[in-house]
């Protein structure tokens, strides 16, 4: 019934990942209920999500031509901070993150929720090139970096954060925005997954079932998406996401 689970779970959050995002919601859950130690879980999460982000990169790899000289740049911060981010969680006691989750989860819930308000709103104050000048090249480069050091502790509502900060970057065309979220995504996930790989901190087995349901299910939602109403699945997704959150803050401070 495990095994089953997390397939299954892997499955929905992949095809959410494709749809309209949130999958970290269903299969960071599933790794705790499947009897995975909370640092554990947070750490074959990112593990299960990684080859969603690398091959969603790929696929947008045409989008992002006319942004190639960000690439290494970005690459490089990601790298660095989501390392940082990685090496934090790992710092971290189980007893610790299990008391830090329920605000972790309303965080990425609230950025899921208000995310796209939060992107127009950024837009609007930093349109086109001028965001770039006006906040000056360090500072966006400092608030990429505290995302990377977020996306690297904890994986959930890191598209939604890199979102923001290129709109604040004076990108504007939605097709790059995502190539890039994505390749910066792949980057942090990698280099997080080989940090904790090396401390021993993934667990292979319960990880890779879901890693195995998040690509089926990411390919599957893909072909599909025009038949399914974004919407309703993201209601969906901020019921069940309000839903866990009240479960972790009652299990956390509650019992």
């Amino acid at each position: 019934m495990t095994e089953i689970l997390l397939f299954v779970a892997g499955l929905l959050g992949g095809a959410l990942n494709s749809l309209a995002g949130g999958g970290s919601f269903i299969v960071f859950p599933a790794l705790l209920f499947a009897g995975v130690p909370p640092v554990i879980a947070n750490a074959s999460n990112t593990y299960a999500a990684l080859p969603g982000y690398a091959s969603g990169a790929v696929g947008y790899w045409k989008s992002m031509q006319g942004y190639t000289d960000r690439l290494v740049l970005y690459g490089l911060v990601s790298a660095v901070f989501g390392y940082v981010g990685a090496e934090l969680l790992l710092v971290v006691s189980n007893e610790l993150f299990a008391l830090v989750v329920p605000w972790l989860m309303t965080f990425a819930v609230a950025l899921f929720i208000f995310g796209n308000q939060l992107n127009i709103w950024v837009r609007s104050r930093g349109g086109g090139g001028r965001g770039m000048k006006a906040l000056g090249t360090v500072l966006l480069l400092g608030l990429l970096a505290a995302v990377c050091v977020y996306g690297g502790f904890f994986n959930a509502g890191l598209g939604i954060l890199l979102l923001a900060f290129l709109a604040m970057a004076g990108m504007t065309d939605i097709h790059a925005m995502n190539g890039l979220k994505l390749y910066v995504s792949t980057i942090v996930a990698l280099v997080a997954v080989v940090r904790f790989a090396l401390n021993g901190a993934i667990d292979w087995y319960h990880g890779s079932i879901a890693l195995v349901g998040v690509t089926i299910g990411g390919y599957a939602a893909a072909r599909l998406a025009r038949y399914i109403p974004t919407q309703w699945i993201r209601m969906g997704v901020i019921v069940y996401g309000i839903g866990m959150t009240a479960y972790f803050f009652y299990g956390a401070y509650m019992q």
